[in-house]
């Protein structure tokens, strides 16, 4: 079975086909933002335009941008391709790439918006300790943090503290998607925001 990995929730975009032998094509872009222009014509270029047998995308938290862009073009060659599609939550593709380099367990810190970072823990199986959240610099001091940090928040988070820390300076990576447990995806293709959403909906804004 081909799998095509959809990466949107950060500034990088990346995507990677694989199969049972392992990836087959990848490609990784740090964007910023145009994520939108971008990731067609990345899938496109893949072989056999990327067309797979199922398709797993990353459902954050992140840029509610990105995660948004990722899970429409899922869902839409979804639909074309007749694939299955399953979410995956970001945090954990970074815990398992950083466990891919670093024996565990692991905090994941990763750009929250805000002046926040998404902060997370991980076991040394990959699993996770604690639910995914948003946090200040000063909550993250007061949190467990652990030894090994990674994301890309993982250098400022480690300087909160005076002993030293392991920091891998990580962005999400579709090609790291086939480290992830069975256990890790779903069907539920709802979005993992982290926080509230920056904009006001707008009845609520025309009642205020």
């Amino acid at each position: 079975m081909r799998v095509l990995a959809i990466e949107t929730a950060s500034e990088a975009c990346s995507i990677a086909l694989s199969d049972a032998e392992g990836v087959i094509a990848r490609d990784h872009r740090v964007l910023g933002r145009g994520h939108a222009e971008q990731l067609v014509p990345m899938i496109a270029a893949l072989p056999d335009k990327g067309r797979a047998e199922r398709i797993i995308v990353s459902l954050g938290p992140g840029s509610f941008t990105g995660v948004r862009v990722g899970l429409a073009a899922a869902r839409a060659l979804g639909v074309a391709w007749k694939a299955e599609v399953l979410g995956y939550p970001t945090l954990s593709l970074v815990a398992h790439a950083a466990l891919h380099r670093e024996t565990g367990p692991v905090s994941v810190c990763m750009n929250g918006g805000h002046g926040e970072w998404f902060f997370q823990n991980f076991a040394a199986d990959g699993c996770p300790q604690d639910a995914a959240r948003s946090l200040t610099p000063e909550q993250t001091r007061a949190a467990d943090v652990h030894r090994v940090i990674a994301g890309n928040r993982a250098s400022e988070c480690a300087a909160l503290f005076a002993d030293d820390r392991t920091v891998l300076e990580l962005l999400p990576d579709a090609r790291d998607a086939h480290r992830l447990g069975p256990d890790r995806f779903t069907r539920d293709l709802r979005p993992i925001y982290g926080r509230a959403p920056d904009a006001t909906p707008q009845k609520a804004a025309a009642a205020s």
